[in-house]
């Protein structure tokens, strides 16, 4: 049996790719090995959007080559390339086998036949309908469309992944429902531009369950919730820009303390910045001012409606006013889940061409005040968590209880649920099953809850 070893780096879409790939290979008869000395070969699926980043995927194919030698390199670092135009992967460690760039399956798969030969050709039915899957069993990630039309300044994705390119409705709404019969309770819809599905494909019409469905995102939104309901699930929407047609998405929201399940009240969107010259200056959609009345107004309509954002402190030519604007900003906001980078420039963006760098340290003084500020907002709103009875997904269990999400908590980015069996001690929670809680105290970013 030959055996390839696989390590996954950067967003949820990389994973996406990772799963495609490992999912061909187990289809071709290959064995996935569990670590470095089993593997024949190794695949190193990289993320090349900022520096810490970059320096991350570097030192894993170094390790990959240190400790099996094979390796062959995909993923967005593989499509940068330096200022001479080198490649970048190969400039670093040019003894990697074969180096591609992002949703590359095809290329991958052919450098893997090179350098190790298909062991035989299995029967199709050996390998799970949803593929191979590199999170837990209870939740998956749904990619619906590649790209992204933006040039924001900041930003080299659409230099490695191309322009936008959406998938047919009814190609992803199969494989959410292949996703949720093999047992998937919360289903993540990403992208780079989940807003902006099926303009690519003027909102090509598709046939789902023998009725036609554009392509876009109100009606994937409203299929997906259904097929959600009937299998009682979430669906969880990320990469989501606060276009005016995003408003229509909001009422799908609103009856989900009724039921439980279905579409989340929760939007992940990276606003990046509040100010409007600022905003300019990154080439962002929308400003500030907007943004907080479309907040309001989706609130109106869906009072339990969670929103999750990031932003860029000291940007170039951020002024101390600027800043001052998106501190404002925050508070009036009054977000649920944020985070915030300290501007880094990424080789090859537009932005390092913009006056106005800031030194270091006030780029890292404006990211911990910026924290400091989001934080406070933060735990003011799990406070008003505490006294209420939720239902939580629960993703681990330990000698305590378990360790849940709420339709609040995205996996891996937000707040957790600890939860302790109340006056139960033989109570066992069991990973991928829903409970309802009793929110009795928070801890931080989390929760503590009881049965």
């Amino acid at each position: 049996m030959s055996k390839v070893g696989f390590v996954s780096l950067g967003c949820p879409k990389a994973l996406v790719d990772s799963e495609l790939i490992l999912t061909r290979l187990s289809a071709e008869g290959y064995e996935i090995a569990k670590n470095y000395s089993d593997a024949e070969i190794v695949v190193v699926n990289t993320c090349g959007f900022i520096d810490s980043a970059v320096e991350e995927s570097l030192n894993a194919i170094g390790e990959a080559l240190s400790e099996n030698g094979r390796v062959i390199v995909t993923g967005c670092l593989g499509a940068k390339t330096e200022a001479d135009g080198v490649n970048t992967v190969l400039m670093h460690h040019p003894k990697v086998l074969a180096v591609t760039g992002p949703h590359a399956t095809n290329e991958v798969l052919d450098a893997i036949h090179l350098n190790l030969p298909k062991p035989h050709d299995p029967f199709m039915d050996l390998v799970p309908p949803i593929g191979i899957k590199l999170t837990p069993k209870h939740y998956a990630y749904l990619k619906i469309s590649e790209g992204c039309n933006h040039s924001c300044t900041f930003c080299i994705i659409p230099d490695m992944r191309g322009g936008l390119v959406s998938r047919n409705i009814d190609d992803v709404l199969r494989e959410a429902q292949a996703l949720f019969e093999s047992g998937v309770k919360e289903l993540l819809v990403v992208s780079q531009d989940t807003s902006a599905y099926g303009v690519d494909i003027q909102y090509r019409t598709g046939f789902w369950n023998g009725t036609p469905v554009k392509s876009r995102l109100y009606e994937l939104s409203a299929e997906l919730k259904k097929l959600a309901r009937q299998h009682d699930a979430w669906v969880r929407l990320h990469y989501v820009y606060p276009y005016p047609h995003v408003d229509d998405i909001i009422p799908l929201m609103a009856d989900f303390s009724e039921y439980g399940n279905g579409l989340l009240p929760y939007l992940d969107i990276p606003m990046q910045h509040s100010h409007p010259e600022v905003l300019k200056r990154m080439k962002r959609p929308a400003g500030g001012e907007k943004t907080l009345a479309r907040i309001a107004a989706w609130r109106e309509i869906c009072p339990d409606l969670v929103i999750r954002s990031t932003f860029i402190a000291g940007f170039p030519g951020e002024t101390e006013e600027e800043f001052l604007h998106l501190l404002e900003f925050i508070e009036q906001a009054k977000l649920d889940r944020v985070g915030c980078f300290a501007y880094s420039p990424v080789k090859g963006a537009k932005a390092n061409d913009i006056e106005g760098a800031l030194p270091d340290e006030i780029r890292e003084s404006r990211r911990m005040r910026f924290m400091e500020k989001a934080e406070a907002v933060s735990v003011k709103k799990l406070g008003s968590i505490v006294g209420k009875r939720v239902r939580v997904l629960v993703d681990s269990v330990n000698s305590q209880g378990g360790v849940a999400r709420s339709f609040a908590d995205a996996p891996e980015i937000d707040g957790l649920v600890l939860i302790h069996p109340a006056d139960k001690p033989s109570k066992r929670y069991r990973s991928g099953e829903f409970v309802k809680v009793n929110i009795v105290g928070s801890q931080g970013h989390d929760l503590i809850g009881q049965a």
